[in-house]
C-alpha cells in the first residue's frame, strides 16, 4: 500500500467514524431531499419569495401527491425538482444530486438521466412529427442511463413501455392521430425511457375528463408498482390525490400539512379499508402551519399561548387580543 492510498483510507475510516459520532443526517434515507429551500423572483426590483424554506423528503418508491392553492409554490419546487430552475438558497438533492451544486452540463446530464417529466399540456410532451414509437426512443438516442444502447435493446425498451401503458397499439400513430388520454400515456413512456430515479408530473390530468383521467393515472400507478419508480405529481384533482397513499398540501412556500393512508383489516369480518389521517408538518425549523379553519374558528391571529403537557402540546388564543 503506498502512503497516498493509506492516507487515503485513513481519511475514509475518519469519515465514516465521524459520521457514527453524529448519527444519521436529515434526508439520509430519502431519495428526494429539500432542506429549508427557498426561492425568491426578483422582477422590476420587487422580490417574491416562492418558496419560504421548504422541507420534504421522498422515499424511493414511493408515490405520492403534492398539492396546494395557486401561487404556493408547489409548480416551482417541481421545476426545482426537474432542473428546469435553480434554487436560491437551502439544499436540495434527488438520487444524490446536489441541485444546487449543478452547472449547465451537469445540469443537462440530469434532466437526461435521473429525472423524466410530464406536462400538463399535451402538446409540449410530445414531437408532432414523430410516432409515439419514435417519440419514446428519441431520449435513448440523445444520451441515456446506458451510453451506447443498441438499436435492438431501444426497440424492445420502447415495445416494453407501449404495452405496460396500454398503447401498444399507437405505436406508429403520431400525436394528433391520438386522444388526449393516450397522449399523456405516451408522454409517460417518453418520461420513463431512460430508466429515471424520479418521474416528476405537473397537472397530468389538468385537460382531461374524469374517466379519461382516471386512466392516466392508473398508468402512473402500473409504472410505480411494475417499474419501481418513484413518482411525485402535481395536482388539483382530488380523485389522483386521494388515490395515493401519501398527499403533501404546500401553503406560502411551505409544507404545511400531509394526509396518510394506510389500509387496516376488521379483526371482526375480515374486510380491508382505507383510513386516511392528516397531520400539520413541523418543519427543520420547529414552525408549525395550523390550518386556517382552525385560527379562524378561535380567533387566532398574530400570537397564540402555549403549554407544555406531559404527552402533548396546547394551544391558546392571546386573551389580551380579544
Amino acid at each position: 500500500m503506498t502512503e497516498s492510498t493509506a492516507s487515503a483510507t485513513l481519511q475514509e475510516l475518519e469519515r465514516r467514524a465521524a459520521h457514527r459520532r453524529e448519527g444519521p443526517r436529515y434526508g439520509d434515507d430519502a431519495l428526494i431531499t429539500c432542506d429549508r429551500l427557498v426561492r425568491i423572483f426578483s422582477t422590476d426590483g420587487v422580490e417574491v419569495q416562492a418558496l419560504q424554506g421548504l422541507d420534504l423528503l421522498v422515499r424511493e418508491g414511493e408515490l405520492m401527491a403534492l398539492v396546494g392553492a395557486s401561487g404556493s409554490g408547489k409548480s416551482t419546487l417541481m421545476n426545482i425538482l426537474a432542473g428546469l430552475d435553480e434554487p436560491t438558497a437551502g439544499a436540495a438533492k434527488v438520487a444524490g444530486c446536489d441541485l444546487l451544486a449543478m452547472g449547465a452540463k451537469e445540469r443537462l446530464r440530469y434532466r437526461r438521466r435521473v429525472v423524466g417529466f410530464v406536462w400538463q399540456q399535451t402538446a409540449r410532451n410530445l414531437l408532432p412529427y414523430l410516432t409515439a414509437a419514435q417519440n419514446v426512443a428519441l431520449p435513448m438516442q440523445l444520451g441515456g442511463r446506458v451510453p451506447g444502447l443498441s438499436r435492438r435493446r431501444r426497440t424492445e425498451r420502447v415495445e416494453s413501455l407501449l404495452d405496460l401503458l396500454e398503447i401498444a397499439d399507437c405505436r406508429d400513430r403520431r400525436p394528433y392521430q391520438m386522444s388526449g388520454g393516450q397522449q399523456q400515456r405516451a408522454a409517460i413512456a417518453v418520461a420513463l425511457a431512460n430508466e429515471p430515479s424520479v418521474l416528476l408530473a405537473d397537472e397530468p390530468t389538468g385537460e382531461l375528463d374524469s374517466h379519461t383521467g382516471e386512466q392516466v393515472f392508473a398508468a402512473f400507478r402500473r409504472a410505480n408498482e411494475e417499474l419501481g419508480t418513484t413518482i411525485v405529481i402535481v395536482t388539483h384533482d382530488q380523485t389522483v390525490a386521494s388515490e395515493v397513499r401519501r398527499t403533501v398540501a404546500i401553503r406560502d412556500g411551505r409544507t404545511s400539512t400531509e394526509i396518510l393512508r394506510r389500509t387496516e383489516v376488521d379483526t371482526t369480518t375480515g374486510q380491508e379499508s382505507v383510513v386516511a389521517r392528516e397531520y400539520a408538518m413541523l418543519d427543520r425549523a420547529g414552525r408549525l402551519q395550523l390550518p386556517s379553519e382552525y385560527t379562524a374558528a378561535l380567533g387566532m391571529r398574530d400570537r397564540v399561548m402555549l403549554e407544555l403537557e406531559p404527552d402533548h402540546i396546547g394551544i391558546w388564543p392571546d386573551a389580551e387580543e380579544e
